[in-house]
C-alpha cells in the first residue's frame, strides 16, 4: 500500500521531471529548435484553409487539444484521426490546408496514408516528434524535434513527460500565431460568447440601455418629475444633464436621504450627486463590474465626450453572465 509520504514523493518527482523537460524545451527554442519553430509558425499561419492536427493514441489526444486551442485563438483548426483518414477522411484535407502531425517515435504506421496524401497534393506538413531520423521527420516540410527527456516513470514509461512537452509546443505555436496576427481580447470574445469569460470580454455598449429609454432630466426638473423619470427608467436612478453634458446623478438612495418636508419643492440639481463615476461604452464589462462593486452602486452611465450615451445596470451584467 502506498504511504502518504511515498505518494507525495512520487508526485514531486514527476512534477519536477516534467518541469525540467519544459525548461529543456525552452532552451531548445534558443538553439536548434528556434529556426524550425519560426518556419512552422509561418507555414501554419500562411495556409488559406485550416490547420489539420493529427496523431494516434496519446499523441491523438494531444492533437485534439492543440486543434481546440488554435481554433479558440483565431486559427481555424480541426483534428483528423489518422486511421479514419485512411477510410475517407483524407477528403477533409485540401491543398489550402496545413497539416501538423504528432508522433513520439515518428513511425506511427496509421499516419502513412496521410503523409502520402500531403506529398501528393503538396500540402505543407509540420511534424512534432522526438526522432530526427524518423519517417515522419523526413517527410515533413518542417520537423520540430523535441529534446529527449525520458518519461516520468522508468519502470513503466507511459507517455507523460513527452506529452507535456508536446502540449507545450502546441500552445507555443498557437500563441505565436495569435500574437503575429494581432489577435485581441475583442477577437477572443467574439468566438467565446458563452460562459463567464465570454461575458467579461463583452463591451459596455453590448448591454447598455440607450435612448429613448435613457432616464435623463434637466437640473431644474422638480422632484415629482424626477421621481416619475426614475420610475419610468426602471433602474433606480436618473442622470442630470446640462447642455447635453452629464453633471450629476440622482439615485433612489439620494431621495431617501434627502426626504423631508421640503423635498418636493427641490430640483434635480439640489438632489443630485455631482460629478458621478462614469464609464466609456467601449470599456470591457469586467471594468464595469469592478467599478460598480468598488463604488457600491447598481447603475453606471456610459459617457462619450461628457455626454451620456447609455446606462448599464447590475441586472444587465448578471443577465449577460458576469458574476
Amino acid at each position: 500500500m502506498t504511504t502518504d509520504t511515498a505518494a507525495r514523493a512520487s508526485a514531486k518527482r514527476v512534477i519536477e521531471a516534467e518541469a525540467e523537460a519544459l525548461h529543456a524545451l525552452a532552451r531548445a527554442i534558443d538553439g536548434p529548435l528556434g529556426a524550425p519553430f519560426a518556419k512552422a509558425v509561418a507555414l501554419l499561419d500562411a495556409a488559406k484553409g485550416r490547420a489539420i492536427i493529427t496523431g494516434m493514441g496519446k499523441s491523438g489526444h494531444i492533437a485534439r487539444k492543440i486543434a481546440a486551442t488554435m481554433a479558440s485563438t483565431g486559427r481555424p483548426a480541426t483534428f483528423v484521426h489518422p486511421a479514419e483518414a485512411s477510410h475517407g477522411d483524407l477528403g477533409m484535407i485540401t491543398e489550402d490546408d496545413c497539416v501538423l502531425a504528432l508522433s513520439r517515435s515518428g513511425e506511427t504506421s496509421e499516419l502513412n496514408d496521410l503523409l502520402f496524401h500531403c506529398h501528393r497534393l503538396k500540402i505543407p506538413l509540420v511534424a512534432i516528434t522526438f526522432k530526427p531520423e524518423s519517417t515522419l521527420a523526413k517527410a515533413a516540410d518542417v520537423a520540430l524535434i523535441l529534446p529527449e527527456c525520458g518519461e516520468a516513470s522508468v519502470d513503466a514509461p507511459a507517455p507523460t513527460t513527452s506529452t507535456t512537452m508536446s502540449i507545450a509546443m502546441g500552445d507555443a505555436l498557437a500563441i505565436a500565431m495569435l500574437e503575429a496576427k494581432g489577435f485581441t481580447a475583442d477577437h477572443f470574445g467574439a468566438i467565446h460568447p458563452g460562459g463567464k469569460l465570454g461575458a467579461l470580454l463583452k463591451r459596455v455598449r453590448d448591454v447598455m440601455r440607450t435612448a429613448p429609454g435613457l432616464p435623463l432630466v434637466e437640473p431644474s426638473t422638480p422632484t415629482p418629475d424626477v421621481l416619475k423619470a426614475m420610475s419610468e427608467g426602471g433602474i433606480g436612478c436618473v442622470g442630470v444633464v446640462k447642455g447635453g453634458v452629464l453633471i450629476g446623478v440622482v439615485t433612489d438612495g439620494d431621495l431617501r436621504r434627502r426626504l423631508d418636508a421640503a423635498a418636493f419643492s427641490k430640483t434635480a440639481e439640489a438632489l443630485m450627486t455631482p460629478s458621478p463615476k462614469t464609464i466609456a461604452p467601449d470599456a470591457p464589462l469586467a471594468d464595469a463590474i469592478v467599478l460598480m462593486t468598488d463604488m457600491r452602486i447598481t447603475a453606471l452611465f456610459a459617457v462619450e465626450n461628457e455626454k451620456p450615451v447609455g446606462v448599464v445596470h447590475m441586472h444587465d451584467l448578471l443577465s449577460a453572465g458576469v458574476r
